[in-house]
């Protein structure tokens, strides 16, 4: 091992590991601004326990639970770690990582020094009863997201992830590249085929909020390599036309609408009618775009205070509305008329399973979903990129870091 920690923008031959590295840290006495909440840190390598793998991170995806993590909220990650006994007092986030294999602890057999890898975020108790018993891991009580609910993930030049969570980078994507889409990806993955009864099928009318984001992004490509159809949810028609490059078969421009939020209250009548004409003309943009009276069978959401209750009342009767996130806020109402009248799915997702993410994968490797890398920051500026994204600064697709890879300038767009 070497004492000091290898300059941003390069490391050490595979298997030497330095004592310490360079991470973006967050602390509880800085929750707030992104841009302050994260700092860099010079901290000890994480030493991999049995069945974990050290890797030495290339790149890092910037997903927007990291942005709740700076803020404390809605939980206080910290915190809650420190409860069930961990020692640590600071958070190193990062649910997405490209990098190259350094070490690996006992029983971990699939995956060696050198390895050229991608993670996905799925992180559980391998001694967890729920998962002994051959149950769904994401549903366990010991589920977890990496690099969220976790401590060192990809926001450090070293991170530790769980041997099942280490997947085959694949090889015609630079490391930035592969650095992007894994978590939204797999999320999209599972929203779109994890829901007995309600798994995406051919033909299926799929709304997808948030098209030219990570998520949409990814969703829309799963959709339509599926032979079904995405209409996408864009804030204007530039990223309406980027997200049908991507595949979608339209999109509705949700600033023509102003009905968003929590509705009025059933007991007011002018209340209720008003946002009832904004839904229904929203409906009626769908049936536009399609030219056809055809509502969508699935709904993916992620906004939702903003969005849910738009979402329901425009699900097809006996569909589903699938929900990953709440990125304007977690108290969403929902008219029940318009929910137990037509039966429809309200379902929560949320991370991925291994065979989910396997499969998502594959479809990378093979060259089938593009991971619509949108724009590259420093490690720097890792506290500024969640800033920009909470403020919703333009950007199509994906945001990520660099840490070990060189700067190689704006990267592609899909």
């Amino acid at each position: 091992m070497t004492a000091s920690p290898p300059p941003i923008g390069t490391l050490p031959p595979p298997g030497e590991v330095p004592d310490t590295m360079w991470a973006q840290v967050i602390r509880k006495d800085r929750f707030g601004d992104p841009r302050t909440a994260f700092q860099i840190e010079e901290l000890p390598v994480p030493e991999p326990k049995a069945n974990e793998v050290l890797i030495g991170v290339m790149a890092a995806g910037i997903n927007f639970n990291n942005v709740w993590a700076a803020h404390g909220i809605p939980i206080d990650v910290i915190a809650v770690r420190q409860k069930a006994g961990d020692p640590n007092d600071f958070h190193i986030g990062g649910s997405d990582a490209s990098g190259v294999v350094y070490a690996v602890g006992d029983e971990v057999e699939g995956v060696a020094v050198g390895d050229e890898v991608i993670t996905h975020p799925g992180w559980w108790n391998p001694d967890d009863p729920w998962i002994e018993a051959g149950k769904d891991p994401m549903l366990g009580p010991s589920a977890a997201i990496w690099g969220y609910n976790t401590n060192f993930g990809s926001f450090g030049q070293f991170c530790v992830a769980q041997e099942h969570q280490v997947l085959p980078k694949a090889p015609h994507l630079t490391w930035e590249e592969a650095a992007a889409p894994t978590l939204v990806g797999t999320t999209a993955y599972r929203m779109l085929f994890g829901w007995e009864g309600h798994t995406l099928k051919d033909d299926d009318l799929v709304l997808v909020w948030g098209g030219s984001g990570g998520l949409g992004s990814q969703a829309i490509q799963l959709i339509s390599n599926h032979g079904a159809r995405a209409v996408a949810v864009v804030s204007n028609p530039e990223r309406g036309e980027y997200c049908k490059r991507l595949g979608a078969v339209g999109y509705v421009n949700r600033g023509d609408f102003s009905h968003w939020g929590v509705p009025p209250h059933w007991e007011d009548a002018a209340g209720q009618k008003e946002w009832l004409t904004g839904a229904r003309g929203f409906g009626k943009a769908i049936w536009d775009v399609l030219g056809e009276r055809r509502n969508p069978d699935i709904v993916l959401e992620h906004p939702g205070e903003a969005t849910v209750p738009t979402s329901i009342f425009v699900c097809e009767p006996g569909g589903m509305v699938v929900i990953c996130a709440g990125t304007t806020g977690y108290s969403a109402t929902v008219d029940l008329r318009y929910h137990w009248t037509r039966q429809k799915r309200f379902q929560g997702s949320h991370g991925t399973n291994d065979e989910q993410a396997v499969s998502y994968n594959q479809l990378v490797v093979n060259g089938d979903i593009d991971p619509c890398l949108g724009k590259i920051f420093s490690f720097e500026d890792i506290g500024l990129a969640h800033y920009e994204m909470e403020q919703k600064f333009e950007t199509y697709g994906n945001r990520v870091a660099l840490l070990g890879a060189p700067k190689p300038g704006e990267g592609r767009r899909c």
